[in-house]
């Protein structure tokens, strides 16, 4: 059966984004959305045969040239115009995963009725959508203020039947496309261009994407700590419950008592220690774990807030006869939050080396580089070397975005986010603690292998049976770079059985904020 997703004005929740982006999920306007378009593009087009007045970005020019005035003649022209004019995006091609949460961010912001457009232009973004259609989209051209103008440029240029398209992992020309399918190209009416290009649908995309990825790389990170833990013959009593409730900081609790969970009935854990007290790396993993997740909570609220609104501007309201020129483009929220995110990423990638380094290091029993011979063998050596080098890129990558500003289009745009920067910084950042969690897991499976015979915990022990299925136990030394990427996809791939007590910020909501 056809999975659909009826598009309406109730607000989606992150659930709802994952069931949504779900293979074969397709895009259906709602009754409702539809009557709320159109009566804004008839209030529109109402109100520029009555009036003779000027409104920004509808019958004038764009930026700095806001005192033109454009004939109405020409008002289709100039959306096509500004449509074409501002695709000047370079540099890497945006994932595709990407592109199309961009169709349906933009999708769902035009839905609620507030931006002037056409029912067919709104439409038009969801065949895309539906068809698996994916604009071809640059990395570079956004300053995260006006809206995300080159990227949204691109996105819409299949609309207008130009442009290169992604269809079935194929480039084509989107005029190509348009033909075969049988499609008109849109032809722009007044607004259509600006609603099209002002909004955040990049910042966007990209914050929902890394949402939905750093979700469950926390939960990993637990899981494989935890892992680390055993392997390093480490102590439990840091993750007591008392230690957290005299700070209660909401994520070093979950945290704790997670760890505390993936524990229960380990043979290891439980057994006499010889040493005191552990490594920040490990004695540490609540407050420094948790505190990630607290940011990730914060982000979260941000993003769910960002996707239920109205990010184009000029805004219109039919009901109270208004149409204001004001800033809901500026994507200031969204790049204080991604630099957050980028910055809590770092520091669950800093920690896991750190636990890296720790297992490598020849104490608690643990031989030099996790090989019995070695010497002749560097064994884990370099792993850890490559997770370093990652881990100082990430803190390169963690100068904020969000406390620069440029000033553009002849000082009319004289303060700007720089939120795409932050979002794509940010991006790079997910894919090497990604990358960084795999290498430690590969260390604590090898690790674990020399405290046989005794056993971790039920879940654990699966878990690491699961892994063992990809990535087998190093004897002498090979080459591990394969062993590294088995290590990435199995994180991608395995599925976290979690009680849900144990889950945070799935369906954050801004209530959680009062």
């Amino acid at each position: 059966m056809e999975k659909i997703h009826l598009v309406t004005t109730e607000q989606i929740d992150w659930k709802k984004i994952e069931e949504i982006i779900a293979d074969g999920t397709k895009i259906v306007l709602s009754g409702e959305v539809i009557e709320k378009i159109n009566r804004c593009r008839n209030y529109l087009d109402t109100r520029l045969e009555k009036e003779d007045e000027i409104i920004y970005g509808i019958n004038t020019g764009f930026g700095s040239l806001c005192d033109t005035v454009i004939s109405k003649e020409n008002l289709g022209q100039l959306q096509k115009n500004l449509v074409m004019s501002h695709a000047c995006g370079v540099g890497e091609e945006v994932p595709r995963e990407i592109t199309k949460l961009m169709l349906l961010l933009k999708i769902q912001s035009l839905s609620y009725g507030n931006s002037g457009v056409q029912v067919a232009t709104v439409q038009r973004l969801a065949d895309l959508y539906n068809h698996d259609i994916l604009p071809v989209v640059y990395t570079y051209g956004s300053l995260g203020a006006s809206g995300d103008l080159a990227p949204l440029a691109h996105m819409s240029l299949p609309l207008l039947g130009m442009g290169d398209v992604d269809m079935k992992e194929e480039r084509k020309k989107a005029a190509d496309v348009i033909q075969t399918l049988g499609w008109d190209p849109i032809d722009l009416q007044s607004k259509e261009g600006l609603a099209l290009l002002n909004g955040t649908q990049f910042m966007s995309a990209y914050g929902v994407h890394l949402c939905l990825r750093v979700f469950k790389l926390s939960r990993l990170a637990d899981v494989i700590a935890a892992l680390s833990l055993e392997a390093f013959d480490g102590r439990i009593e840091p993750f007591h419950e008392l230690i957290q409730q005299i700070r209660p900081h909401q994520g070093q609790i979950v945290t704790a008592r997670r760890i505390r969970w993936l524990l229960e009935g380990s043979e290891l854990i439980n057994r006499q220690k010889a040493h005191v007290q552990d490594p920040y790396s490990f004695r540490c993993i609540p407050q420094v774990h948790g505190a990630t997740k607290d940011s990730i909570n914060y982000v979260a609220y941000v993003f769910r807030n960002e996707i239920n609104s109205v990010t184009d501007n000029p805004t219109i309201f039919p009901e109270e006869d208004l149409i204001i020129s004001a800033g809901n483009f500026h994507g200031q929220p969204l790049a204080l939050a991604l630099d957050n995110l980028a910055i809590a990423m770092s520091e669950i990638g800093n920690i896991s080396e750190r636990r890296t380094y720790q297992l490598v290091s020849g104490t608690r029993g643990l031989p030099p580089f996790l090989v019995a011979d070695s010497g002749l063998n560097s064994g884990f050596m370099i792993p850890q070397y490559t997770a370093a080098s990652m881990v100082s890129h990430n803190k390169q990558l963690c100068t904020p975005s969000s406390v620069d500003s440029i000033e553009s289009s002849q000082g009319q745009e004289d303060h700007v986010s720089m939120g795409a920067n932050a979002a794509t910084k940010a991006y790079r950042v997910m894919t090497n603690l990604e990358r960084i969690l795999a290498i430690e897991l590969y260390n604590a499976a090898q690790a674990f292998e020399f405290r046989r015979p005794a056993h971790t915990s039920p879940y654990l022990e699966k878990f690491l049976e699961a892994y063992r299925e990809k990535v087998s136990f190093v004897k002498d030394d090979k080459v591990m770079y394969p062993d590294i990427e088995a290590s990435v996809k199995f994180l991608q791939e395995v599925e976290l059985d979690l009680p849900e007590d144990l889950l945070m910020y799935r369906d954050y909501s801004p209530e959680d904020m009062k």
